[in-house]
């Protein structure tokens, strides 16, 4: 998104560059049809963790606070990539499954549509 700055010749320091993460990358998760959590988590990951490991050590006890967390049937997930369906690798890393910094992943359960169906 390109932001205009108010002062003439403004250059700022980029705080977020993927130096400043001690060999980790910030990946943004979200869960479709699921506003119980309002926005996507920020995760600082390693490139090379296995997608499988995102998944069991991250993001299941991430979601688990959600009353259909336990109920996600993660072989029939559906996943985007920054906007676009992917089928991920689940023993490759994220850096080989194409998950960089600052990509942004959506889960997509269609099975589950949100406490009592309403998307939260």
């Amino acid at each position: 998104m390109p932001v205009i700055a108010l002062a003439p010749n403004y250059e700022g320091d980029v705080r977020d560059r993927v130096e400043n993460f001690h060999g980790n990358q910030l990946v943004y998760f979200g869960w479709d049809r699921h506003m119980l959590f309002c926005s996507p988590f920020t995760l600082p990951l390693p490139p090379d963790m296995p997608f499988r490991t995102l998944v069991g050590d991250v993001l299941a006890p991430l979601l688990a606070a959600h009353p259909e967390g336990a109920a996600i049937d993660w072989s029939a997930a559906a996943w985007l990539r920054a906007g676009e369906p992917f089928v991920p690798d689940p023993d490759g890393s994220l850096a080989a499954n194409g998950i960089g910094h600052k990509t942004v992943l959506r889960l997509q359960t269609p099975q589950l549509a949100g406490i009592g169906g309403s998307g939260n």
